[in-house]
C-alpha cells in the first residue's frame, strides 16, 4: 500500500502527527485510523465476494483488477487467439512514418521550388488572398497599436 513512501517521508510523517495529534492523543489516533481501515478491507472483500456468488460460476477466475483497461489489453494481447500478435509485429509504425514524411517532403520539394530556389513569386511567402493579381494597396493600412 505504501511501497512509494521513502524513509525520510515516513519520519516526517511521524514528527507532523506527533505535532498534530500530540504524544498523549496518538496511540488513539494509529488505532482509529487502522480499524477504520480494516473495515473498509472487510466490507470490500464481502462486497467481492457477493457479486462473484451472484456473477455464478462461470466467472469463478473473474478478478477486479482485470476491470482495468490497461490490465485487459496486456491479457488479451498475451492470448493470442484473435492473432494480435502477428498483426503487430507486421506493422513497423517508425517506417510507416519515414515512408510518409519522406512522401510529404519530396512532394513539397517538387511543387514549391520555383527555378531559382524560392518557393513561388513571393520569395518564400504564401499569398493567402483571393485576389492574387491585385495591388497590396487595396488591404486597409497596418495599425500596429491595435496588434
Amino acid at each position: 500500500m505504501f511501497n512509494d513512501i521513502g524513509p525520510l517521508e515516513l519520519v516526517t510523517l511521524v514528527v507532523l502527527a506527533v505535532l498534530v495529534f500530540g504524544p498523549d492523543k496518538l496511540p488513539k489516533v494509529i488505532q482509529d485510523i487502522t480499524r477504520t481501515i480494516r473495515k473498509i478491507r472487510e466490507f470490500s472483500d464481502s462486497a467481492k465476494r457477493d457479486i462473484r456468488d451472484e456473477l455464478g460460476p462461470e466467472f469463478k477466475d473473474f478478478e477486479f483488477e482485470d476491470l482495468n483497461p490497461k490490465t485487459f489489453i496486456r491479457k488479451q494481447l498475451d492470448n493470442d487467439d484473435l492473432g494480435l500478435k502477428e498483426i503487430r509485429n507486421g506493422f513497423d509504425f517508425k517506417k510507416e512514418m519515414a515512408d510518409v514524411t519522406d512522401a510529404v517532403h519530396s512532394r513539397d520539394g517538387e511543387t514549391s521550388s520555383g527555378p531559382s530556389g524560392t518557393s513561388g513569386p513571393s520569395g518564400g511567402r504564401v499569398d493567402m488572398s483571393k485576389n492574387s493579381g491585385t495591388d497590396r494597396d487595396d488591404r486597409p493600412p497596418f495599425d500596429a497599436d491595435a496588434t
